[in-house]
């Protein structure tokens, strides 16, 4: 399939994701990009020292509200989620780690749509606009096809692993022998021909009330083992979520390019606050930490009066 790309800002029917999305237009009147329009953000930030373009994104999925209505005609878009319901879903691509947190691409999920295409997707995206080192993903993400796309950029990835039987069993074994913690190697198929070799680094939990192999976690990595000690930042593309939906402007259209303009426009507006917040630690302090000193609600309180939130 090929990539489905927003028509945004020229009033052109688009078909979800970022890049295409806020750019200023090219000579064919269709719009540059996000992934474009953060780009504008990211050489702001590149102008201060503070600024670590090289390094870790994580790559993740969120989805809108349940949607309890009818979706006739709109199955592609409002699809299922985990917990049994119905949503429109979006796929994004942020820095975390020590730089600033600014989504640099994302797109909608529809019915068909495969993760290694959305991965491959984000990736291809990110990589015109930072350098990037190490790939932080959760657990859906584990299909070792995934893997090998990542590992064939030349990426570096950390993923936590579904336990199957063998892993459940040497979890078990590793409890038996009180062991925190076992590498092995790992050769995944691909196909008849093909494998993909991963690391396994099995790691006991250090808050677990469980009393069987559920106490160990299971990570793969293409790395060295202690890159499981960056999987900690991909938390960091959770807490964007909730702040990215307090950006979002409320809509019950089952439009998924309408939802989509409405999420992608939040993800900007994020990435601004993000970016005013480095400008002003390091206008006021000369440094840059982490924790925010702009608030959310200052940004959106003068969007408001200048009437663009």
């Amino acid at each position: 399939m090929d990539r489905r790309r927003f028509l945004a800002a020229t009033g052109v029917l688009g078909t979800g994701s970022l890049d295409g999305c806020f750019g200023f237009g090219g000579g064919d009147g269709v719009a540059t990009s996000v992934s474009g329009a953060d780009g504008g953000t990211l050489d702001v930030d590149t102008g201060t020292s503070v600024f670590h373009r090289a390094g870790i994104v994580a790559i993740d999925a969120t989805e809108d509200e349940p949607f309890t209505g009818d979706r006739t005609g709109h199955e592609a878009g409002i699809i299922g989620t985990k917990d049994g319901e119905y949503a429109h879903q979006w796929a994004t691509i942020q820095l975390v780690g020590n730089s600033v947190p600014i989504v640099l691409d994302a797109r909608s999920v529809r019915t068909g749509d495969s993760r290694v295409e959305i991965v491959q997707d984000l990736l291809d995206s990110a990589q015109e606009q930072v350098l990037v080192d190490n790939v932080l993903m959760d657990r859906k993400f584990d299909s070792q096809h995934i893997l090998e796309e990542i590992d064939q950029l030349g990426h570096q990835y950390v993923v936590p692993k579904r336990m199957q039987t063998s892993e459940q069993a040497q979890a078990q074994r590793l409890l038996q022998w009180n062991q925190d913690r076992y590498v092995t190697d790992r050769n995944l198929l691909l196909n008849d021909e093909k494998r993909h070799e991963t690391m396994l680094v099995y790691r006991r939990r250090d808050t677990s009330d469980c009393t069987d192999y559920r106490q160990y976690s299971v990570f793969m990595t293409n790395g060295e083992p202690r890159l499981l000690r960056e999987y900690a930042y991909r938390w960091e593309i959770e807490s964007g979520y909730k702040s990215i939906k307090r950006f979002m402007a409320a809509t019950t259209s089952k439009d998924f390019v309408l939802q989509f303009f409405y999420f992608a426009f939040a993800c900007l507006l994020y990435s601004i606050w993000r970016a005013v917040d480095l400008l002003v630690q390091v206008e006021v302090t000369g440094k840059y930490e982490r924790s925010p000193v702009v608030t959310a609600n200052t940004v959106l309180t003068l969007l408001k009066q200048t009437g663009i939130g």
